[in-house]
């Protein structure tokens, strides 16, 4: 691939070129997952200590009671890790109507009743178990060492801290942990977490036994008793990450690979190949057309994922009549150039995350997100350990007759998930790992961000930094302010409902892209990191 050597948007940053690199969205985890190769880690090595620290430095965004996905190549075959977790023992649909009513279409947003099992932790020891290097234990001390010692509060994690406070400040051990002065810390003060190097300390030295049925899954099980929860040791017990085989989408001579349903990752290979059927290339980069034909099918891709995605166990359709070629191409002819829709499901059936990715030298390549789901997940922080927990069962439905019956909650059950680690290859051969954070932000990134690169030769920190656009419901989609005007007043003029948006962290994520040049040992791989966030590539 020869990229354009132009760099038209605002963002002044350059791409990093190195052997070995560690991109996330803080420079302290960036560092600490450089400490581990700089050791004789590899990538997963840095990988994880990197997602260790960051539960620490972007706690908004991620905490040691998240869930987790990762597709790595390992210098010679591609691997995906389902580390979600399912729902507790007693969750069913009756549950949740004797406690909030029938007319509850959800688990609560926050609070422990939308806690599920998390599998972040799970992911780490998993992905160390089998690809890793070093000892486990010291993969952690990075973040052990910020916990105990703290760190000063960056501009934008302090932002999302003090937006979310207000909601989330009567949760059960939010204020202990996250308000130590009774309010959200200011931008330069020092943010300490002991309680949470305790934790750690406590993984470190089981290999994740203590999360997993052991001393914090007793305290979780504690806390949840005190404070209306039902999770127990033994859910966190029974819990194993799963290793998937990504599935894919060809497009302009690539293949695309997400982690299959749970996820949405199947709507970024969706929209995909649909505008396969558009030759995207002769309309202008950031001009109207081009960027029409990607929000509809996007909208087309949304259509299918909300009504078909859940655990794979009962969907009623497979990924495969997803991403059927003629199904897809009958899609694309659902799309007006010259006027936005809103889209229902197709019948496919014939008869507040964190992304990081890590490189090095040998060829390893790892593609790595893990989440807490909205900010600070459910607010509720086992206080002892300092387990920030996920609220991803509030993505379950609780409604018999709803338009998703496969994604009904259920003991053992894993929820619809967000977030999805990506992974480029081209003849079997690995191009790019790379991602974007940011709820149903994430295929769209995704989308946009390939686009630029494969149909317009931009290179990734070029796309990276490039103005974009979020679908939200029916035809609003949010733009971001620095997009063209006349595309802008275009895309109006075409039906869509704009808002023009100024908080790009809030509406369009961030990402992270390793780019590989060639042989890694020699060529190495360019490296790109979002401004929307404090994003950083760090290598040697």
């Amino acid at each position: 691939m020869q990229f354009q050597n132009q760099y038209p948007y605002t963002s002044t940053r350059l791409p990093l070129f190195a052997r070995n690199i560690v991109s996330t969205s803080h420079p302290l985890a960036a560092q600490a997952g450089l400490r581990m190769m700089l050791k004789g880690g590899n990538a997963v090595d840095a990988a994880i200590a990197a997602a260790a620290v960051i539960t620490l430095t972007e706690p908004v965004s991620c905490g040691l009671g998240s869930d987790a996905f990762a597709i790595l190549w390992d210098g010679k075959e591609l691997h995906g890790l389902n580390s979600s977790g399912p729902a507790p023992a007693t969750w069913t649909p009756d549950y949740f109507h004797r406690k909030y009513g029938a007319d509850a279409l959800t688990p609560p947003k926050r609070g422990f009743d939308s806690v599920t099992v998390p599998g972040a932790v799970a992911s780490w020891v998993a992905l160390s178990d089998r690809f890793g290097k070093l000892p486990f234990a010291d993969l952690l001390e990075p973040a052990i060492d910020v916990a105990e010692r703290g760190y000063l509060m960056p501009v934008v994690v302090q932002q999302k801290w003090a937006a979310a406070t207000p909601e989330l400040q009567s949760q059960p051990g939010f204020a202990q942990s996250f308000l130590p002065w009774g309010r959200a810390p200011e931008v330069g003060e020092l943010f300490q977490f002991k309680n949470a190097a305790r934790g750690l300390k406590a993984i470190a030295a089981t290999k994740g036994q203590a999360l997993y049925g052991g001393e914090i899954a007793e305290a979780i099980e504690k806390f949840a008793k005190e404070n209306g929860g039902s999770i127990t040791a033994k859910d966190l017990a029974d819990f194993k990450p799963e290793w998937v085989k990504p599935i894919a989408q060809d497009y302009r001579g690539y293949t695309l690979h997400e982690i299959p349903p749970n996820g949405q990752g199947i709507a970024a290979l969706i929209a995909l190949g649909i505008l396969s059927n558009f030759d995207l290339a002769s309309h202008a980069v950031d001009g109207v057309d081009s960027q029409h034909l990607q929000i509809e099918a996007m909208k087309l891709a949304f259509a299918d994922v909300y009504r078909y995605v859940a655990d794979p166990r009962y969907m009623e359709v497979t990924p495969e009549q997803m991403l059927d070629p003629a199904y897809l191409a009958s899609r694309a002819k659902l799309i007006d150039l010259k006027k936005a829709q809103n889209f229902q499901a197709g019948n496919p059936v014939k008869g507040g995350t964190i992304y990081l990715t890590a490189a090095d030298e040998n060829g390893m390549m790892v593609s790595f997100i893990q989440s807490n789901y909205m900010g600070f997940g459910s607010g509720v922080v086992e206080p002892t350990y300092g387990i920030s927990l996920q609220n991803r069962g509030h993505g379950f439905s609780t409604n018999p007759k709803g338009p998703n019956t496969a994604n009904l909650v259920a003991p053992g059950k894993r929820p619809f998930q967000t977030i999805i680690p990506a992974f480029l290859t081209k003849d079997g051969k690995p191009v790019m790992s790379y991602g974007v954070m940011g709820g149903n932000m994430q295929p769209q990134g995704h989308m946009q961000t390939l686009v630029r690169m494969l149909d317009y030769q931009q290179n990734p920190q070029a796309a990276c930094d490039a103005p974009r656009w979020r679908y939200n419901t029916g035809m609003n989609i949010n733009v971001e302010a620095a997009m063209n005007a006349q595309t802008v007043q275009g895309l109006i003029a075409r039906g869509h409902e704009l808002d023009i948006i100024n908080d790009s962290y809030q509406d369009f994520g961030a990402g992270q892209f390793i780019w590989r040049m060639g042989d890694p040992g020699v060529e190495g791989y360019m490296a790109a990191s979002d401004p929307r966030r404090d994003g950083q590539a760090v290598g040697f």
